[in-house]
């Protein structure tokens, strides 16, 4: 019974995170603080920190120490096909997006691997920063082929690329491959998004075609790990 004592401790932090004795952006007591409140080791609080950091519960942060984390998480389906905008009006949230960039030029190597283009297609560049609850979160990159869409504004790309395609185009957006990783945060993703903390970010690349099986986008999604769930329904 003494060897799953941390497992006791984790359930009494867990318990006291969910109903609001640890508000999200608080900090735990320290190692020796819980070591005392429990009268057990360091290991001990050390195991049970460590599952609750693996769990979504915490994040340790150097000079900081455990930070409870926002468990108001989204549900990203991994199987659908869904806007952030449409997912951010389903969840009640009211999301800021700011366009970084939108050009049309020629594809570089990756993107024309991931379009299955040459060198003399014209392609749209779309990076969107995805601001919820005040912090920078998610750094949308989109490629889209200009042969398919000759419009683009930044009033659209604010607002909800899809609607515009599919409303104003016309266009049948079918389905989508998806392919999701973790992975080290880049210079880019450090310097536009609110990553202090955080050592890992989830990456999610979305090949879209239309209903004529065109493959029409290529988008790279970057999320911080903290506000997000990655949910599928699966059925044997």
């Amino acid at each position: 019974m003494k060897q799953n004592k941390f497992l006791t401790i984790y359930h009494e932090l867990v318990e006291s995170i969910k109903n609001g004795e640890y508000p999200a952006q608080s900090t735990l007591p320290s190692e020796n603080e819980l070591a005392d409140l429990y009268q057990t080791s360091r290991e001990t609080i050390r195991k049970a920190l460590n599952l609750l950091s693996q769990n979504g519960f915490i994040q340790k942060v150097r000079g900081k120490g455990s930070v409870v984390l926002d468990q108001n998480k989204f549900d990203f389906p991994v199987s659908g096909l869904v806007s952030f905008k449409e997912l951010a009006d389903s969840m009640g949230e009211k999301p800021k997006t700011t366009v970084h960039e939108l050009s049309l030029s020629h594809p570089k190597e990756v993107v024309q691997q991931a379009l299955n283009l040459d060198e003399n297609n014209l392609v749209w560049h779309v990076s969107r920063i995805r601001n919820l609850g005040g912090s920078d979160v998610i750094l949308d990159k989109d490629y889209i082929l200009y042969e398919q869409v000759p419009k683009l504004t930044k009033e659209i790309c604010e607002d909800s690329i899809y609607a515009y395609l599919e409303g104003e185009l016309g266009l049948n957006i079918s389905f989508a491959k998806k392919e999701i990783t973790a992975e080290d945060p880049t210079e880019e993703d450090r310097n536009l998004l609110d990553l202090e903390g955080f050592t890992t970010i989830v990456v999610i690349k979305n090949y879209v075609y239309l209903n004529d099986a065109t493959l029409f986008q290529f988008t790279e999604s970057r999320h911080r790990p903290d506000k997000f769930r990655f949910v599928d329904f699966a059925r044997r």
